[in-house]
């Protein structure tokens, strides 16, 4: 019997000055710099529970399943690319009223304990920091 795939996890947070349903919705909007969505060579997005998407940049594609969308609170889905290594990991977005402003917490579970496993920190470092910066700035 095999051992089970030993998997880290991913936290990313930023606070943005904005309501979280508004911040929510730009996430989600492909028109909106700094999201994954906006820097895409290909483009599938379907966000309701059970819809997919598919995501392909730098030659790479990424898929997945959203499993709960509830506007202006909570996104997850789940996520595979060549770097979960065939595993099937989940992101989680929470959107909390901080102030004038939304806290925005990603978590990413269930990936492999490896350097592309690692790399999601620095990936979701960039696309959750340009996108308060680029959608905060535009505020």
């Amino acid at each position: 019997m095999s051992e089970p795939a030993k998997t880290i996890e991913v936290k990313v947070e930023r606070t943005i000055p904005a309501p979280p349903k508004e911040v929510f919705d730009a996430w989600l909007d492909p028109a909106v710099a700094g999201t994954p969505w906006s820097m895409s060579e290909k483009l599938i997005l379907n966000p309701v529970v059970d819809g997919l998407f598919y995501w392909k940049t730098s030659a790479t594609p990424h898929f997945g399943r959203f499993t709960e969308v509830t506007r202006g609170e909570r996104l997850q889905h789940t996520w595979m690319s060549p770097n979960t290594a065939g595993l099937e990991s989940m992101v989680t977005v929470t959107f909390a009223k901080e102030g004038n402003g939304t806290r925005m917490t990603l978590v990413h579970t269930g990936l492999p304990a490896t350097d592309p496993g690692r790399s999601h920190e620095k990936g979701w470092g960039f696309f959750v920091g340009g996108f308060a910066d680029a959608y905060g700035k535009g505020k």
